[in-house]
């Protein structure tokens, strides 16, 4: 890369770790995206290109920065994200949990909270990994906690269970906590376990299968329809229709993985294709490249997106 007028930023240690990332990698992203030289001589970070260039760099470079001093973990997620905040001027969204913000660790999650904040109904499209669920579950909390609804409400297709959901023992709550673990693992770690079994205590926390919505109007309430490529066209547009005064609602899903008998019933993308472009309405999509589970995840995703399509020719 042809050298060009410098710029040298000071930062301490760990900064400059983070912003160079493991064998050069963070800081071959920020050169890539700003056709900049970045060195890291000590002492800080050496930028080397045209003012715009070095410009965008350098606001990349102050969120990582940032990041580190809030004692946040630097990934190549939160760098894609750096660079497209750096090009885009938009802040990250966040919210804060029991253990520190959570904030977006791709483009495309930041896209989704701007969404979440800017409309009543957002649907969240994508494979298994993307945060969909854990994000909304904190920009749920986020509104609980400030009073600006007063309850969080979660429901989710139980096609696992069948019929048998009525059979099993016990109340409401225990017949269908086992389909509602990953809710309550991600609600744990927003609010901690203590404060969500007060909040569950005063009922300001329901979760119920999307069967036991019928019939009631949610005012004053987030909710999210979680696994919702499972609901049926009826059933979709039962749930969509129960939002009352004041209410907000997100659908995560993904439109690949339907476990209906006959996969053309999903309500999900049938509700996606007719809503697209409705006021109030925003949709956001994520892919294998959002997954922020184990790097493993994204490329088993890939593959088997891959499959699929050679299967369809």
């Amino acid at each position: 890369m042809r050298r060009g007028p410098s710029e040298f930023l000071p930062l301490a240690d760990d900064a400059v770790r983070a912003v160079a990332g493991p064998s050069g990698r963070h800081a071959a992203l920020i050169e890539d995206a700003f056709k900049v030289l970045v060195e890291t001589p000590g002492g800080g970070v050496s930028l080397n290109g045209d003012v715009s260039g070095r410009r965008g760099a350098k606001q990349a470079i102050e969120t990582l920065a940032g990041r580190v001093a809030s004692n946040l973990d630097v990934t190549t997620a939160d760098v894609r994200v750096a660079i497209d905040q750096a090009r885009t001027g938009a802040p990250a969204p966040h919210h804060a949990s029991r253990r520190g913000l959570v904030a977006a660790k791709t483009a495309a999650q930041a896209r989704y909270l701007e969404a979440l904040a800017g409309n009543d109904l957002v649907f969240g499209l994508g494979p298994a990994g993307t945060g969909k669920t854990f994000l909304a579950v904190a920009h749920g909390a986020h509104l609980l906690r400030s009073g600006e609804v007063e309850r969080l409400v979660v429901t989710r297709p139980a096609v696992e269970a069948g019929e048998r959901l009525g059979f099993l023992p016990g109340d409401l709550t225990e017949k269908v906590d086992p389909y509602m673990a990953p809710v309550w693992e991600a609600m744990a770690a927003i609010l901690g376990p203590e404060a969500l079994r007060k909040r569950r205590e005063r009922a300001e926390i329901e979760v119920a299968p999307i069967a036991f919505m019928r019939g009631r109007t949610l005012a004053h309430a987030f909710v999210i329809v979680d696994e919702a490529q499972n609901t049926t066209r009826l059933q979709m547009k039962m749930v969509l229709t129960r939002l009352g005064e004041g209410s907000r609602m997100a659908v995560t899903g993904d439109p690949s993985q339907v476990d209906l008998i006959n996969a053309g019933d999903s309500g999900l993308a049938h509700a996606v294709s007719i809503l697209e472009g409705v006021e109030g309405v925003a949709i956001s999509r994520f892919t294998s490249a959002d997954v922020v589970r184990h790097p493993l995840v994204g490329r088993i995703v890939e593959a088997y997106d891959a499959d699929a399509a050679r299967r369809s020719r």
